[in-house]
């Protein structure tokens, strides 16, 4: 009887778990891990942005970790582009053209030296490898930024006056345009050369350190005193200061004003109604952070940043 009773118990306890032996069952999409791997206990952590592989590495899940910059240029990196880059002394590596074809640089890919030597050829060398030169402008444009060196091959653009005629006939001039740098004393525009720097897309974010090392192959910056270290030395405490904090401020000149935060990337002159010569400077691009600085005669008179 005591047998029959332990049977009969046995038989009742496995028909109660029968039902649930669906749930034993490994589902057909679970994820099998080795039996030698030592799974963490809460898994990714989603708040440090890592998680673990099988081999018990920890890998970011950020893309951007340790890489540049990424994303478009942005204005205050194209500021500081113009500020310290244009400018600045290099030493020739490699011959480079004259005239306005200059030489066109394919960024991502690798530098066609043979058609460089068939440029300097076919249009002569504006530089040749070993002089010192001087980048003289940046200009930007969608995918491609152009590099001045000694004044450029592209020759000067004539900034052309708009003459507005008021009621009797009495004219009042009002220049609006871009007027191309000059360089410094003795680099003509039109007598150097320009390297075209052609990117797939948009512009990337650059900084000063990056745009120079894709001037590499033609350029080398090492061992290059800043152009105006000498004469930076010679000025009023109170400019070397303001030039010192990258600041633009009240009776500067045109020099001091380049040598703090870069030459323009518009101008805009006009005659107040006294008949002074007004020219403004203009960094940035509203809605953006927007720098004014306001010329009269040859002294700044004002500096305005938008917004504040």
């Amino acid at each position: 009887m005591t047998i029959l009773a332990i049977a009969l118990s046995f038989f009742l306890l496995a028909d109660a778990d029968i039902p649930q032996i669906n749930h034993l069952r490994q589902p057909a999409n679970a994820e099998v891990f080795p039996a030698d791997v030592e799974v963490p206990l809460f898994g990714s952590d989603p708040a440090s942005g890592t998680e673990t592989d099988p081999q018990g590495q920890a890998n970011s899940t950020d893309k951007g970790a340790g890489t540049a910059k990424t994303g478009t240029l942005q204005d205050s990196s194209r500021l500081d582009l113009i500020r310290y880059v244009s400018g600045e002394y290099a030493k020739a590596l490699k011959p480079l053209p004259a005239g306005k074809e200059g030489f066109i640089v394919h960024i991502g890919k690798p530098t066609d030296f043979n058609m460089l030597d068939r440029q300097v050829a076919t249009h002569g060398a504006a530089v040749n490898t070993g002089d010192n030169v001087q980048i003289t402008k940046l200009e930007f444009h969608d995918k491609q930024i152009v590099v001045d060196l000694n004044g450029g091959g592209r020759g000067k653009k004539r900034l052309r006056d708009r003459i507005h005629l008021e009621m009797g006939g009495i004219p009042t001039a009002t220049t609006t345009g871009t007027q191309q740098e000059q360089g410094p004393p003795g680099l003509q525009p039109g007598l150097g050369s320009t390297l075209y720097l052609e990117f797939s897309q948009a512009l990337p974010d650059l900084t000063p350190d990056d745009l120079k090392k894709l001037l590499g192959p033609f350029l080398d910056f090492t061992r290059q005193r800043s152009a105006s270290v000498h004469w930076v030395d010679s000025l009023p405490v109170e400019m070397k200061k303001a030039i010192q904090e990258r600041t633009a401020i009240v009776g500067m000149d045109r020099e001091e004003v380049i040598a703090a935060i870069g030459k323009p990337e518009h101008k805009v002159r006009e005659r107040d109604a006294d008949g002074n010569d007004i020219e403004d400077w203009i960094y940035g691009q509203p809605p953006s952070k927007t720098v004014f600085v306001r010329f009269t005669g040859n002294r700044v008179t004002s500096v305005k940043q938008f917004p504040q």
